[in-house]
């Protein structure tokens, strides 16, 4: 396995992102290590909030949840996925599975001992954190579920088949102009050039390339009998569960009403639709969202 690592000037000075780097080694699961980043801030004996970002963003996204959450007295930890942000990039797109990326970020949550957890996952760091949900429950308390899924080969939406096509077939792959198209905001300048950071050329995009062809939306995918065996699980989660998904994404709508019927701890939950947001409702409200999670805390209780 070909392994490349994104030079650290790519990520000097990026806007509104001080964070200094907190790196773990995983087994890459071929022999070898891979270097998994965080962002880790905050006191380390308090429960974590996990803040896990999907296709093709990375920590930078999480970048205005960090100081509020943990000037209300929380660990914050928001890792990149292998393959993005500071985190290491396999070069060849089937160097990446589905299940190869459950089983690293299993073996990263295994490492730094996560536990009392309030999970917030949006689009790919739902389908991997729900995983890591359902292969630990033990280790979370409570979950925010934004703009994700966790399919089984039944379909998909339009928008995402038109995400898929377009991921598949563009001779371009422009990070940072993709994240900025899934906001109703726009970004600016710099934070699209913090977007492209991770990624010096093409080499370095195997696994955003890869990522929107291995959701399992048709029956004939991989990960689809993992995929109901997790359902298994979080069908038994007892965890407080609160859905918050966006009025303006095309790829996820309604997708929030499968966690409501299922997750018994989403019963009774004041779910919310976060309006005018678009797929990264974390740059389109992040404050609001911010807000959301400190309240579903306080009002859930701590973890036992």
């Amino acid at each position: 396995m070909l392994v490349l690592r994104t030079p650290d000037d790519r990520f000097d000075d990026l806007a509104d992102y001080p964070f200094a780097p907190s790196y773990t080694f995983i087994p890459s699961g071929n022999g070898g290590d891979l270097r998994l980043h965080a962002i880790d801030e905050g006191p380390r004996d308090a429960a974590p909030v996990l803040l896990m970002h999907g296709e093709p963003s990375w920590s930078y996204l999480y970048r205005k949840f960090v100081a509020p959450l943990v000037a209300a007295g929380h660990r914050v930890v928001a890792p990149d996925l292998i393959g993005f942000g500071r985190s290491d990039k396999p070069a060849a797109r089937d160097d990446y599975s589905y299940e190869r990326h459950v089983d690293w970020m299993l073996a990263w949550l295994e490492a730094c001992d996560l536990r009392g957890i309030t999970l917030f996952c949006q689009d790919w760091g739902g389908l991997i954190g729900l995983r890591l949900v359902a292969a630990r429950p033990d280790r979370f308390a409570r979950l925010v579920i934004a703009n994700t899924g966790l399919p089984t080969g039944a379909g998909a939406s339009e928008g995402f088949l038109a995400w898929l096509a377009f991921s598949q077939s563009s001779a371009e792959f422009p990070v940072g102009q993709i994240v900025s198209g899934g906001t109703v905001r726009g970004l600016t300048a710099a934070e699209v050039a913090a977007y492209d950071a991770p990624f010096p050329d093409d080499r370095y995009k195997a696994g955003a390339r890869q990522f929107p062809a291995l959701v399992p939306v048709t029956p004939e995918h991989r990960s689809v009998a993992e995929n109901e065996a997790a359902w298994t699980v979080l069908e038994r989660f007892s965890g407080p569960v609160l859905t918050c998904f966006s009025d303006r994404d095309p790829v996820t709508a309604g997708g929030d009403r499968i966690f409501q019927r299922r997750i018994p701890g989403a019963a009774g939950q004041p779910h919310v639709t976060v309006g005018e947001a678009g797929h990264f409702l974390q740059e389109d409200e992040p404050d609001a969202i911010v807000e959301l999670i400190l309240h579903f805390i306080a009002r859930t209780g701590a973890p036992a």
